[in-house]
């Protein structure tokens, strides 16, 4: 049995350090296990050597500043996890190791108006055919991540009220898939898994506080303080999106005047354009029109950009992030948004918490949230379980 503050204790807890910083990372040098960690270089490479040989890691050459390196890794063969990401109009599913590797992802349509029954069956048929297609089995599954376009009650894992699947508001999504798979099912809204996907994989990568701000037919905000996704304690924070910036504005679903969604979401942007532009235009469209040159898509994304830096001025005055990573269709406006963005965080924001953020348009575009979706399932596993797994590893750590 191990005594806390013994040595076998303490070279268990360096053992679960060495996993955990890998596991978030994706894979590390030996250099960068070790500026993560604290622990001597000595250390790392003792431990690296000793998770390799009970098969925890794997280990390849690479390259780190011109110089020799190796990159650790955990065991491709160690299992998979999945991503499940339910969107506006579109169901998503990724399957990866636990080296960060994507291993298979399709989507597909999905008609927002189907019951929620009906979305689960879909997902679940997908997620077999998916893990079906790596090769790998069933049992090899740790968990799945699930984003939902929705407030997740973080006590009950109820989802809230939400106009993009209205049918769905009051069940418990991740109770419902887990037990169509067998496997543990954390679940999220979209903003918080494009959060993390940004920071894991993206745009967001190497900031330890980031906002995650989706445009599409709401509006939200993923919140990372120090790394970790906060979510307030009623699993509500980020709906920047119900910012007011006019009393008097337009209604808004929440039932408030004025809010940030009411100037930027797609549902009331685009029928500015629908005199001029006709019906049927996406987002997608209008961003692509105004890269073209057209004059009122450019105004319109102009006008949004400034909407929805006056927001993100008031997450500097409060929150004081490095930086800020625009998501969804919006993002591929380039400078054409993220311009008035900073014009009006200029304007706003105390000006030094203006000059410490950085506006960047995120890169993974539609996959942050499945991506998100696997890393939510990477941040919440446990290492013990990792070590637990490989006895020679668990055996010599007792030594």
């Amino acid at each position: 049995m191990e005594t806390p503050g013994s040595q076998s204790s303490l070279h268990r807890a360096n053992l679960e350090r060495v996993v955990r910083a890998v596991r978030m990372a994706g894979s590390l040098t030996q250099a960068e296990i070790a500026r993560s960690t604290g622990l001597s270089a000595a250390t790392v490479s003792n431990i690296v050597r000793e998770l390799k040989d009970g098969g925890t890691v794997q280990v390849t050459p690479t390259s780190a500043g011109g110089r020799r390196a190796r990159s650790v890794s955990l065991s491709g063969d160690a299992g998979i996890v999945v991503g499940v990401d339910f969107g506006h109009s579109h169901l998503r599913v990724a399957v990866g190791n636990l080296a960060h590797e994507v291993l298979a992802e399709e989507a597909e349509p999905i008609d927002v108006d189907a019951s929620a029954a009906e979305g689960f069956d879909r997902a679940e048929q997908l997620v077999s055919r998916l893990i079906e297609r790596t090769g790998v089995g069933p049992g090899k599954v740790i968990g799945v991540g699930l984003g939902v376009p929705g407030p997740i009650d973080v006590k009950s894992g109820t989802l809230g009220s939400t106009a993009i699947l209205p049918g769905w508001a009051g069940t418990k999504p991740g109770e419902e898939l887990s037990g169509r798979l067998g496997v543990p099912v954390h679940v999220d809204n979209d903003a918080n898994l494009g959060a993390l996907g940004e920071l894991v994989w993206g745009g967001g990568r190497g900031a330890a506080d980031l906002a995650y701000i989706k445009v599409a037919s709401g509006v939200g905000a993923g919140l990372v303080i120090s790394g970790q996704i906060y979510r307030g304690p009623g699993g509500t924070a980020g709906e920047i999106g119900h910012i007011t910036l006019d009393e008097s504005g337009p209604v808004c679903r929440c039932g408030n005047r004025g809010c940030l969604e009411t100037f930027t979401a797609a549902r009331y942007v685009l029928p500015l354009l629908q005199p001029s532009h006709g019906p049927g235009l996406t987002m997608a469209r209008v961003v692509q029109l105004a890269r073209d040159g057209d004059p009122g898509c450019r105004r319109v994304i102009a006008d949004v950009g400034r909407h929805i830096g006056s927001g993100v001025a008031n997450l500097c005055n409060l929150l004081n992030p490095s930086r800020v990573v625009l998501g969804g269709d919006l993002a591929e406006a380039g400078e054409l948004v993220l311009a008035p963005i900073r014009e009006s965080v200029s304007r706003y924001a105390i000006p030094s918490a203006a000059r410490q953020l950085s506006i960047v348009p995120g890169t993974l575009g539609g996959r942050a949230e499945v991506l998100g979706a696997l890393a939510l399932v990477l941040s919440e596993m446990g290492d013990s379980s990792l070590l637990d797994t490989a006895p020679d590893a668990a055996a010599s750590a007792m030594v």
